[in-house]
C-alpha cells in the first residue's frame, strides 16, 4: 500500500469531507488512514498508481459517488517540428525502451510542485520497484533543445551537475559521491555504458534512473511547459505510465503533445484512446451472485469512470490493472457496494481434503528447503526479449501468445529454465551462492484440448555459482525421495556448454535436463558468475507415486 497525502483544502475544493464522505472513501477500496485541518491521509493499492495524484482521486472518487460519471476525454495534439526523440541502439543492453510527451501550458506552484514530485516518487516505488522498472524524468521545455537523443555512454565520458550540486561530476563520481547516486547505485552496477537524455546542443538532461541534471532537470514556479520521459525495460508498461502522468498534468490545466519516438520501428506517445473489452453480463451475475440488469450494469461501470454499451466496455488509458473481464466484474462489484451483498450459507456440506498432487509438491519444497534452497515464485508469461537471450532460434508459431496483452509479458512459457535465469540476472546484488528452486505451471500447445493448450508442472533447480556435480548430487538425493531411478544420457542442447549437458530419462521416457550453462547465455542475462540447473517434469513423478493403488503414494507422504 501507498500512503498518499492530500491538502484538506484543495480536497474540499471538490467534494465536502462530511462523515457520509469518508465512508464512501473506506467503500472505494482506499481506506483513509487519517485526517487533520490540512491534511488527508488515504492508503492506495499498488494496482492503482493512477490515484496516486490529487487529481487522478478525485476524477474517480467524483465518478464514485455519481459527480461526472463516465469515461473522462483528454485532447491530444500531434507532435510539433522537432518533437522527436531519437533511441540509440546502445541503450539495448542498460535500459532499453522510453516513452515521451509534452506538456504546455501549466501554471505550477509550490503546491502543484509537491503533488507532481510526490507522485513521480510513489510511482518509482511501487510500479516502478524503486526504479528498477520504471523511472520518470520531468524537464522545464525552456531549458532544453529539441529534438531529445536517448543513448548510452561509458560513465567517465558522462560528465554534468546533477541536481543539488554545484560542480560538474562524472557517472561514477554520482553513484559513488551522490546520495541518490549512491542509492540507486545498484540499478547500473557492472553496466559498461550508462544511459543518458541529452538535448540537440548535447546537454545533458539526466542519467536514468539516478538522477536529472541542476541545469535541465528541474521545474520552479517560472516552468510553463514540461518534457516527460520514462525509462525501463518494457514498453507497454512504460506507455501507460506516461498516460497517468501527462492526464495529471492536463488535469492541471496543461495541453498535450505527443513525441515521434525514432526507434528501429517508430512510435508515437502518449496515446490516450480507451481499450475494448467485451463483458458478459450472465457471467458477471454468476461470479456476484447478483442479478443486474443492463441500464444497472452502464449506471455502475459509469460510477468506475468507464463506458458501455451493447456489453462493450471502453477502459480509461491510464487503468494499469485492468487485465482481463474480470476486472471489470470486481469494479462492478465495489460500485455496487460490498455493504449491498447479502452473506449466504452455502447449502452443500462437504469434508475438505488436500489434493494428493499438492501434498506431493509441497513435499518437494519441504526436501529443497532442507537442503537449504531458497523458493522462487515467477510469473507464467515471459517477454518474447527474454526468450531471445536463450540460444538457439524459436517460430513465431510454436509460441502461446496472449491475446490484447497489456504488458510485455506475453508468452506463455514452456518451461522454467527462462524465469530462472531471469531472477538470477536480477539478483547479482545479493549474496552468493544462490541456491533457488521453483514448481512451477508450463504449457503447451494442444489441440486435444479445449483450449488448445495443454498445463502441466515442473521443477527447476539453479545453482550460482555451480557445477554439475553439484547440482546432479541434489537431482540424487531427491529422486531417492520419490522412489524414482533416472538416467542421464549425453545431448546436445545450445543453451549448455557442449559435453556438460544431459536428459533425464525415468524408465526409458525424457523427463527433463541438466547441465551448466553456456557463458553466452549467461552473458545475455548480465550474470557473471557459472550456474548450473536441472529441469524436471513433475507429471511422470506424479505418475509413479499414484499408480499402484497408491503404494508409492503412501510410501512417499509417510517419510
Amino acid at each position: 500500500m501507498a500512503l498518499v497525502k492530500f491538502s484538506r483544502r484543495e480536497f474540499e475544493k471538490y467534494v465536502k469531507l462530511t462523515k457520509e464522505t469518508e465512508e464512501k472513501i473506506a467503500m472505494f477500496g482506499t481506506p483513509l488512514e487519517s485526517v487533520s485541518n490540512d491534511e488527508i491521509s488515504i492508503e492506495i493499492f499498488p494496482n492503482r498508481p493512477d490515484l496516486l495524484s490529487l487529481h487522478g482521486y478525485l476524477r474517480s472518487f467524483l465518478a464514485f459517488i455519481g459527480k461526472k460519471k463516465g469515461l473522462r476525454e483528454y485532447k491530444v495534439n500531434k507532435p510539433l517540428t522537432n518533437y522527436e526523440v531519437f533511441i540509440d541502439k546502445s541503450v539495448a543492453k542498460v535500459r532499453p525502451y522510453t516513452a515521451c510527451a509534452i506538456v504546455k501550458g501549466i501554471r505550477f506552484d509550490n503546491e502543484k510542485i509537491k503533488e507532481v514530485i510526490d507522485v513521480q516518487e510513489k510511482i518509482h516505488a511501487t510500479l516502478g520497484r524503486n526504479r528498477k522498472k520504471i523511472a520518470i524524468g520531468i524537464y522545464p521545455l525552456e531549458a532544453i533543445s529539441l529534438p531529445i537523443i536517448y543513448k548510452a555512454e561509458k560513465p567517465q565520458d558522462i560528465k554534468f551537475v546533477p541536481l543539488g550540486e554545484k560542480r560538474e561530476m562524472s557517472g561514477l563520481q554520482i553513484l559513488q559521491q551522490h546520495p541518490t547516486g549512491k542509492e540507486y547505485a545498484s540499478l547500473l552496477d557492472g553496466k559498461e555504458k550508462f544511459p543518458i537524455f541529452v538535448d540537440s546542443k548535447n546537454e545533458i538532461l539526466s542519467m536514468p534512473p539516478i538522477i536529472n541534471s541542476e541545469n535541465t532537470g528541474k521545474i520552479n514556479e517560472k516552468t510553463r511547459d514540461v518534457f516527460i520521459e520514462c525509462s525501463g525495460f518494457e514498453l507497454a508498461t512504460l506507455k501507460r505510465t506516461l498516460n497517468i502522468i501527462v492526464t495529471m498534468f492536463a488535469d492541471l490545466g496543461g495541453e498535450i503533445y505527443q513525441m515521434r519516438l525514432r526507434y528501429d520501428k517508430n512510435e508515437v506517445t502518449p496515446d490516450l484512446k480507451p481499450e475494448r473489452i467485451k463483458i458478459d453480463i450472465n457471467k458477471a451475475e454468476k461470479l456476484l451472485g447478483i442479478k443486474l440488469k443492463e441500464n444497472q450494469v452502464k449506471e455502475l461501470l459509469e460510477r468506475m469512470c468507464y463506458n458501455y454499451s451493447k456489453g462493450e466496455v471502453l477502459i480509461p488509458s491510464w487503468r494499469d490493472d485492468i487485465l482481463h473481464e474480470v476486472d471489470i466484474y470486481e469494479d462492478i462489484a465495489i460500485a455496487y457496494g460490498y455493504e449491498n451483498f447479502e452473506p449466504e450459507i452455502p447449502t452443500v456440506v462437504s469434508i475438505g481434503k488436500e489434493d494428493k498432487r499438492e501434498m506431493i509438491k509441497r513435499k518437494i519444497s519441504e526436501i529443497l528447503i532442507g537442503l537449504n534452497l531458497i523458493e522462487i515464485s515467477t510469473y507464467h508469461l515471459l517477454m518474447k526479449d527474454d526468450l531471445k537471450k536463450l540460444s538457439g532460434k524459436f517460430n513465431e508459431s510454436d509460441l502461446i501468445s496472449v491475446e490484447r496483452s497489456k504488458t510485455d509479458y506475453s508468452i506463455l512459457r514452456k518451461n522454467l529454465l527462462c524465469s530462472s535465469l531471469k531472477i538470477l540476472g536480477e539478483n547479482i546484488d545479493v549474496e552468493y551462492p544462490q541456491k533457488i528452486f521453483e514448481v512451477g505451471k508450463v504449457f503447451g500447445l494442444d489441440n486435444a484440448k479445449e483450449t488448445g493448450i495443454s498445463e502441466s508442472e515442473n521443477l527447476i533447480v539453479s545453482f550460482c555459482p555451480g557445477n554439475f556435480t553439484e547440482v546432479k548430487q541434489v537431482l540424487d538425493y531427491l529422486t531417492r525421495y520419490l522412489n524414482s531411478r533416472f538416467e542421464i544420457e549425453e545431448y546436445e542442447n545450445l543453451n549448455f556448454i557442449e559435453g556438460r549437458v544431459g536428459k533425464i530419462l525415468v524408465d526409458g521416457k525424457e523427463v527433463g535436463f541438466i547441465g551448466e550453462i553456456h557463458p553466452a547465455v549467461l552473458k545475455n542475462f548480465h550474470i557473471k558468475m557459472p550456474v548450473s540447473c536441472f529441469e524436471l517434469s513433475l507429471d511422470e513423478v506424479f505418475r509413479k507415486l499414484l499408480d499402484n493403488n497408491q503404494k508409492n503414494y503412501k510410501s512417499f507422504s509417510s517419510q
